[in-house]
């Protein structure tokens, strides 16, 4: 399997592998049905200009921009193509980059060198493959977009069939719908057009055997045994992989990072080129990137990164709280339910309303003191002990997005038994049970 890798962004700019030299090294990998430069080449570009000394490699999947497709002797209409695996692929990846880096690094140095890589959607599977397989081989990792299991494998199979029989184009009015955050296909008709054009231009056996990988990845029971620094990023739009799906990422693997971009979906790189770069030339740098949010614009970003409660609700001002606080409460309870709420308020609840989000959101869920993992297994706890069924059932999935895992959610479920009584227990399993249930038809 020849998978072909491109110089999106280079020190002196060259277009070729052969006259690029840098002292940092990115591998940048795809989403299903899109190409390396379709999706990153505005996210490399900037990322170039943050850091001058970097370059950044794009990898097309097979049958995917420059590569090569699989299965492209199988005759028309027949629905039988190749069958990969992720192992499969990222060895493929591997492969490439080993080719690739003599060119970038020169031949002496190549064997021993470790670069950076960052993936979305499939192309993060992947980067998460490689981290438990090939960890040797790189410094940090970043996945876009993505989750130790994406799907189930029954609808990976439908769609394989689908496409291998009738083409990249059936799926085309389904992608526009789940790739791209509200509004931005009508902001960025010039990039959300390549997007579906690389799609569209797919090779239908080669997309069809990538489902099939899809359809076998889940290395949930696995995420503990990857030791790289790794940056897990979601679009907080995202219907394939929303972020309960990157934060089960960040909590699975020690000391990762998560960040949420408020108004993406499923193409960050491409959604929030200047947001994405940013993130990663923090991450590679080894500094902080800023917290568990970011926003799309940059003027937003640096908003929502300080909290003017950030050292205590006194010293901000009575509407930089309610606004914190709005911020805070919309990342944690998701925008459809805080616009539900806010549908509901008249001149009756008004007050109550702004009450909740500026001393509950607002001068304590801004502060400090406790991550927001603690701070939900508190908060669950509380509504046991008081028997707030409904208010239980927000705050369950709100501890998903915060980045409890299923199973610490049970534990805090059966010490309540102990602490609060085995029949609050007993309800709270029930109400919990539903609400899980409710996200995962939500995903």
């Amino acid at each position: 399997m020849d998978l072909t890798a491109t110089v999106l962004t280079a020190p002196n700019a060259a277009a070729d592998p052969a006259s690029a030299s840098a002292s940092h090294i990115l591998f940048v990998l795809p989403s299903l049905g899109t190409s390396a430069s379709a999706l990153w080449q505005s996210a490399a570009a900037e990322l170039g200009r943050l850091s001058p000394d970097t370059t950044v490699v794009g990898i097309d999947l097979p049958g995917h921009g420059r590569s090569a497709p699989v299965g492209q002797n199988a005759p028309a209409g027949t629905p039988e193509v190749p069958k990969l695996s992720m192992s499969d692929l990222a060895e493929a990846v591997l492969a490439t980059i080993d080719r690739v880096l003599p060119d970038l690094i020169g031949s002496a140095e190549a064997g021993a060198a470790k670069v950076e890589l960052a993936g979305d959607s499939i192309g993060g599977a992947i980067s998460l493959q490689l981290a438990l397989d090939r960890a040797d081989r790189f410094n940090r990792i970043a996945v876009f977009c993505t989750g130790a299991k994406i799907g189930e494998a029954a609808g990976w199979e439908e769609r394989a069939e689908v496409v291998a029989t009738s083409g990249t184009p059936t799926q085309v009015i389904g992608s526009a719908q789940r790739w791209f955050g509200e509004g931005f296909m009508d902001r960025e008709p010039e990039t959300s057009a390549a997007l579906l054009h690389s799609l569209q231009d797919a090779d239908r056996f080669s997309y069809a055997a990538l489902c099939h990988a899809l359809a076998t990845f889940d290395v949930r029971d696995r995420l503990a045994e990857i030791t790289l620094p790794l940056l897990a990023v979601a679009g907080s739009q995202d219907a394939p992989t929303p972020p309960t799906k990157l934060a089960e990422i960040a909590n699975g693997v020690s000391g990762a990072l998560l960040e949420v971009i408020e108004g993406a979906a499923h193409l960050v790189p491409a959604e929030a080129p200047a947001v994405a770069a940013g993130l990663l030339h923090d991450f590679f740098d080894g500094r902080p990137t800023g917290g568990q949010t970011s926003a799309v614009d940059q003027d937003s970003a640096a908003a929502s990164a300080d909290l003017p409660t950030a050292s205590g609700p006194r010293e901000a001002s009575r509407d930089e709280v309610r606004e914190a606080g709005m911020t805070v409460r919309r990342q944690v309870l998701s925008d459809a339910h805080v616009d539900r709420a806010n549908a509901k308020v008249d001149d009756f609840t008004a007050d109550f309303q702004d009450l909740i989000t500026r001393y509950a959101w607002g001068e304590i869920w801004t502060r400090p003191g406790l991550e927001r993992r603690m701070r939900s297994a508190i908060t669950l706890t509380a509504m046991i002990a008081g028997g707030h069924e409904a208010e239980l059932a927000m705050h369950v999935k709100a501890a998903v997005r915060n980045g409890l895992s299923r199973d610490e959610i049970k534990e805090v479920l059966l010490q309540s038994a102990i602490y609060c009584s085995v029949p609050s227990a007993n309800t709270a399993f029930s109400v919990a049970s539903q609400a899980l249930a409710e996200l995962d038809e939500e995903e």
